[in-house]
């Protein structure tokens, strides 16, 4: 089941810084080389975590960062 467990802080940063860099990089070092593919891939994925507030990888260590104190561990299981 795929519920909310990112922030709105987590998910503007995603969208509006990391996804950003990763694309500036990507077309820096060469949106066609490798290293350029990997950055845009991240940085899809940065973009789609973003837009449904769901990360598996939090989901899979137990992290929630929708608390006010930040990212804070699920005890839900």
């Amino acid at each position: 089941m795929m519920s909310v467990n990112m922030g709105s802080i987590d998910r503007v940063l995603r969208s509006f810084v990391v996804a950003p860099v990763a694309i500036v990089v990507a077309i820096v070092v060469g949106a066609g080389s490798v290293a350029g593919i990997v950055l845009l891939a991240l940085a899809a994925v940065m973009l789609a975590t973003s837009a449904v507030g769901f990360c598996p990888l939090y989901k899979l260590v137990g992290l929630d960062t929708r608390s006010k104190g930040g990212a804070r561990h699920s005890h839900s299981a």
